[in-house]
Order: C-alpha cells, then sequence, then structure tokens
C-alpha cells in the first residue's frame, strides 16, 4: 500500500487523480496474480470516479514502477476500486452534528415541557397495575 501511495503520488501526473487520494486497502489473491486496490477521495463526488479513471489509465506505468520497488515473485495486475467509506463516514458524521445540535427536523425542548412531562408520568407496580 505504501509503495503504490508513493509510486502514484510521485510519479504519476494525470490531472485526473485527486491530490486528495487515499488507499484505503490492497488485497492480493495468494497466486499474486491480481491486486484489488480500494481508492477513496476526500473531495468525494464525481472526483473519485475521475482519478480512478485517472489510475486505470497509468496501471501499467504503476505495476512497473511496483515492480522495481517491491521484490515479488510476480508483480500482480493491479484492478482500482472505489471506496466510499471516508465519503459515508462524513455524511453520517455530519447528520450526527445535526441531530445533536437540534437541527432543522429535530425540535428542542423547553424547561417547561419537561417538566410538564415529568409531571404525567405514573408509576406502576411489577404486575402492571397503576399504584
Amino acid at each position: 500500500m505504501r509503495a503504490l501511495s508513493v509510486i502514484i503520488r510521485d510519479g504519476v501526473k494525470d490531472p485526473r487523480i485527486d491530490p486528495l487520494f487515499s488507499i484505503t486497502k490492497a488485497e492480493v489473491t495468494p497466486d499474486l496474480q491480481f491486486c484489488k486496490v480500494h481508492i477513496s477521495t476526500m473531495s468525494g463526488g464525481d472526483s473519485l470516479d475521475r482519478t480512478i479513471e485517472g489510475l486505470k489509465h497509468a496501471e501499467g506505468y504503476i505495476r512497473r514502477e511496483l515492480a522495481h520497488s517491491v521484490n515479488l515473485r510476480k508483480t500482480p495486475e493491479l484492478q482500482f476500486v472505489p471506496d466510499r467509506s471516508i465519503e459515508y463516514a462524513i455524511e453520517m458524521s455530519k447528520k450526527i452534528d445535526e441531530l445533536l445540535s437540534g437541527g432543522p427536523k429535530a425540535k428542542q425542548k423547553e424547561p417547561e415541557d419537561l417538566e410538564e412531562e415529568s409531571d404525567d408520568f405514573e408509576p406502576s407496580d411489577a404486575d402492571g397495575e397503576e399504584s
């Protein structure tokens, strides 16, 4: 993963590749035939699709440089796969922050409302009957 990120960052000059890309996972098959490289970007949107397109275009160069930098029996064929987990985590974090701050859909209860609700509460015993 480190070797791939250095090769892409320093060697590939394709403008389609987002400078804020990240390799989240690299899965190599046991026979070293294929390597599935999961790519994510901080920018989100179609930036990820453009980055994947640029990486696929530069796959031959990246694979050749990987063969020179990593001592492997066989250099795997690279498959770049979009990973939207960072984008999803940012979206969920925004939603949680919105809910905690009493966002547009959440109604904040006033202290008087809370007192009224506590007055309406009538405890019941374990049998389900009111006391």
